[in-house]
C-alpha cells in the first residue's frame, strides 16, 4: 500500500501551534465584552488575520531556517523545505500569499481600528519575517522569546481589544500578560529541543545562551507567573471569576514535570503541542472569568 504523501502546506503551517494566535484574540475579545463593546465581524476578522500572520511566520521560518542551514540534523517536526516537499521558491511564494491575505483582512481592520491597527499590522508582518530573515534575525540573536511575548501576547490582546473597544487600559495590559507568558513557553520548548543543532548553526537562541537547566527553569517560571497574574488581578479588582484558570493548574503541574524529566530529543515534540493546547484552555477559562467579572 502506497503511503499518503503529506500535505506540505499543512505541515509548514504547524497546526499544533496555532492556539498561540487564537488565545490572545479570545482574551482581547473577552475584554471587549467586559467593556460592553463586543463586535462580531471585527472579532472574526481579527481571528482570521491573527491565524494567517502566524501561518505566514511559520512558512517564513521554514524557508529561511533552511537557507541559513539551521535545519541540518533536525530533531523537531518535519520542515517542508528541508525535506524537499517544497522548494525555497515555492515556500517564499506561499509566504507572500499568506501575508497578502492577512493584509487584505487588515485593510478592513484598519478601517475599523484606525492608524493604531495599521502600525500594529505592519510591525507584526515585519517582525514575523525578521524572526528568521534579514540582517538581524530575531531568533538567531536570542530575541525569539521577546518577540513571542510582545506580539503574540501584549500586542495581540490589546490590539484585539482596541479594534472593538477603541481603548487601552491598565487592566487590559495586565490581562495580556498570562497568554504572553504561555505563548513564550511554546518558543522555549522548541528552542530547548534544538539547542545542539542551533548551536552548530550559530543560531544563538536564548536557550543556547542560558543553557538546558535555565531554559527549563524559564518555562516553569512562566507557568507560575501565568497563574499569579489573574490571582493578583482578582484581588486588586475584586473580580474573583478571574481565578478560573486555576482549574487547569494540575495540567500545568504535569507539563512542568514532563518538561524537567524529558531529555533534549524528539520526545519534547509532544510537550510542545501540549504547551500550545494548554495556552488555549487557559485562555478560554481566563476569557470566561473576564466576562463573568463584568
Amino acid at each position: 500500500m502506497t503511503a499518503t504523501k503529506p500535505n506540505p502546506w499543512l505541515l509548514a503551517a504547524r497546526l499544533r501551534t496555532l492556539p498561540a494566535s487564537i488565545a490572545p484574540v479570545l482574551i482581547g475579545t473577552a475584554l471587549a465584552v467586559r467593556a460592553g463593546s463586543f463586535s462580531l465581524w471585527p472579532f472574526l476578522a481579527t481571528l482570521a488575520a491573527a491565524v494567517l500572520l502566524q501561518i505566514g511566520a511559520n512558512y517564513s521560518n521554514d524557508v529561511f531556517d533552511f537557507l541559513k542551514g539551521a535545519d541540518k540534523g533536525r530533531v523537531g517536526p518535519t520542515r517542508v523545505t528541508q525535506s524537499g516537499l517544497a522548494t525555497p521558491r515555492q515556500m517564499l511564494i506561499a509566504t507572500s500569499i499568506v501575508f497578502g491575505l492577512a493584509t487584505l483582512i487588515g485593510i478592513y481592520l484598519v478601517i475599523v481600528g484606525g492608524w493604531v491597527i495599521l502600525a500594529t499590522g505592519l510591525l507584526a508582518i515585519l517582525f514575523a519575517v525578521a524572526y528568521t530573515a534579514g540582517p538581524f534575525p530575531l531568533a538567531y540573536n536570542g530575541l525569539g522569546d521577546v518577540f513571542a511575548f510582545l506580539f503574540f501576547g501584549i500586542v495581540a490582546v490589546n490590539g484585539t481589544f482596541w479594534i472593538q473597544a477603541h481603548q487601552f487600559t491598565g487592566f487590559s495590559l495586565l490581562a495580556s500578560l498570562p497568554t504572553a507568558l504561555l505563548v513564550m513557553n511554546i518558543i522555549i520548548v522548541n528552542n530547548l529541543r534544538d539547542i545542539d543543532t542551533d548551536r552548530a548553526a550559530n543560531k544563538r537562541t536564548l536557550a543556547v545562551r542560558i543553557g538546558d537547566r535555565n531554559t527549563r527553569l524559564e518555562y516553569t517560571i512562566s507557568l507560575v507567573l501565568a497563574f499569579l497574574v489573574p490571582m493578583a488581578m482578582a484581588v486588586v479588582y475584586s473580580a474573583w471569576p478571574l481565578v478560573l484558570p486555576i482549574l487547569v493548574a494540575p495540567v500545568a503541574y504535569k507539563l512542568a514535570q514532563d518538561m524537567w524529566r524529558t531529555p533534549r530529543s524528539p520526545a519534547l515534540n509532544p510537550i510542545l503541542g501540549r504547551t500550545a493546547q494548554f495556552n488555549l484552555w487557559f485562555a478560554i477559562l481566563f476569557a470566561a472569568g473576564l466576562v463573568l467579572s463584568r
